[in-house]
């Protein structure tokens, strides 16, 4: 099990703030599925933009937040102050919904120390501490932090498509139960209903309540009841590759350690394609 907890609260991360190796990251983007929940118009103070459909994307793709090369992202990072030794917590406004795209991409990257502030700018707020309006400007170093790929941290169709069969891997889905069994259509246009063969529904909602991850324990028992044993690899999968990180996040949390996001996710996958899809 992970010692450590991959999250921190807003008294923890109050005590620590000001610490010149801590960097407050807000990675909130627009809630692709319910758009009336705009991101708001405060931030931590002091936090600066993780731009998730930006800086630290792959452009040139026609696919939402694919992960960009390694190049690209160590000129975003050090244009954000990010050091080697940085102390990194990320946040959303959202509660836990974007931020773990971000801690799992930094991490990805190799930065060693990341945690996601769990309940997001909403707990900060609730629990009283100051912010400021998100367009006030901060003077930033350049950083000295280079990324370095963790092989197969994120994986493809490929690679996917390879493991449909194999029992000693599982794929998780974070969509929703109507949307797994294309009961209820995408919400992009032109994508198929369904889901990856042999894969398994584990809506993100189920993980997270009022804007926090679930304790341990709770994730855990949710997981030990949906993975095999027998399972030695988890490849977590979703819309776009978003709401995979927060199952990313929960495994993690759980103690699960061989773990890979599928970048493209249904976003690839339920394009017209020769791809196999399943509706039961």
């Amino acid at each position: 099990m992970n010692e450590v907890s991959l999250l921190i609260s807003p008294s923890e991360l109050h005590k620590i703030m000001f610490d010149p190796e801590c960097v407050v990251l807000d990675a909130t983007v627009p809630n692709p599925v319910n758009k009336e929940k705009a991101p708001g118009p405060n931030k931590i103070n002091g936090a600066r933009f993780f731009d998730l459909d930006g800086a630290f994307s792959d452009l040139s793709q026609n696919l939402p937040h694919m992960l960009c090369s390694e190049d690209q992202f160590t000129e975003s990072a050090q244009q954000l102050g990010l050091n080697q030794n940085s102390q990194v917590v990320v946040y959303d406004d959202h509660g836990v919904f974007s931020s773990p795209r971000a801690w799992y991409m930094l991490t990805a990257m190799g930065l060693k120390n990341v945690r996601v502030l769990n309940g997001g700018l909403p707990a900060w707020e609730a629990a009283g501490y100051a912010v400021e309006h998100k367009q006030v400007a901060i003077n930033l170093s350049i950083g000295n932090f280079i990324a370095s790929y963790q092989q197969n941290s994120f994986i493809n169709a490929q690679q996917v498509l390879d493991s449909v069969k194999d029992v000693s891997s599982t794929l998780l889905d974070a969509r929703s139960k109507p949307r797994f069994y294309a009961e209820a259509p995408e919400p992009r246009p032109g994508l198929r209903g369904g889901h990856i063969p042999n894969s398994i529904c584990l809506p993100f909602t189920q993980l997270v309540h009022q804007g926090h991850l679930l304790p341990k324990k709770e994730l855990v028992a949710i997981l030990e009841t949906l993975v095999p044993s027998k399972s030695q690899h988890l490849q977590l999968s979703c819309g776009s590759g978003l709401t995979a990180c927060i199952l990313a996040l929960a495994a993690k949390e759980a103690g699960y350690n061989s773990i890979a996001v599928y970048d493209g996710s249904w976003s690839e996958w339920g394009q017209p394609s020769e791809l196999p899809v399943s509706t039961k």
